[in-house]
């Protein structure tokens, strides 16, 4: 009998109205699913057993300015991969145009019990951390490429790695689709990261020749601490 591969999991997040876009990854085949509660989308992610959850959202705020290092160093071979600036969450409180953020928040606090927030240094049993769709393409690309016209370039890079989109019925599920496959190249250990402990990281697919990018090399850290114990 063949044996199924872990599942993960992508998840656009939006504003209270949109609610979550997920979208598990099995065997190679997406499955999309829309929630508004978060603790609805936290309940699917453990029922699937997902062993990694990538979400594009902030999972932390700015500790000053209007920025994190994560999203300052975002870059491919110099060249700057434009992203959202995360503020201080004094600075965005009771801003609507913020309240995407606050959602992602609560989406991370719903999964803290039975995941573990991806620190930049080791792999827990089970991993959530942050991705960012339009860097996840630029880094499967190897360099920085125009983030328009999104929908048909981000389906192209799902099509040109091997996957149907058809089961992606708007750009929200397809931006879900690339979290979930940050997820899995996290996974079989091909991935990097930008950022630090005290503001997050965002972690992408290992690519070509990522600008200031620790590599994620987790069966090394592992035979490190099997040497020291």
């Amino acid at each position: 009998m063949k044996q199924s591969s872990p599942s993960v999991i992508g998840i656009d997040v939006g504003g209270r109205v949109k609610g979550y876009h997920a979208v598990a990854l099995c065997d190679g085949q997406f499955e999309p699913h829309h929630f508004t509660q978060p603790e609805k989308v936290a309940a699917w992610c453990v029922a699937h057993a997902a062993q990694v959850i990538a979400i594009d959202a902030p999972c932390a705020w700015a500790t000053l300015g209007g920025s994190r290092l994560a999203e300052r160093s975002l870059a491919i071979d110099g060249k700057t991969i434009q992203c959202f600036k995360t503020p201080t969450r004094s600075s965005s409180y009771g801003r609507a145009f913020y309240d995407w953020v606050f959602q992602g928040e609560k989406l991370y606090q719903c999964l803290f019990p039975q995941y573990h927030l991806f620190d930049g240094s080791s792999q827990k049993e089970k991993i959530v951390f942050e991705t960012f769709p339009h860097a996840v393409v630029c880094a499967l690309a190897g360099r920085v490429i125009p983030a328009r016209p999104k929908a048909s370039t981000r389906r192209r890079m799902l099509r040109e790695q091997g996957y149907e989109d058809e089961p992606l019925k708007n750009i929200d599920f397809v931006d879900a689709a690339l979290c979930a496959l940050s997820a899995d190249r996290f996974l079989h250990h091909r991935a990097q990261w930008f950022g630090d402990r005290e503001e997050g990281y965002i972690v992408v697919p290992e690519g070509k020749d990522l600008y200031a990018a620790k590599r994620i090399n987790l069966q090394a850290t592992f035979a490190t601490k099997k040497s020291l114990s």
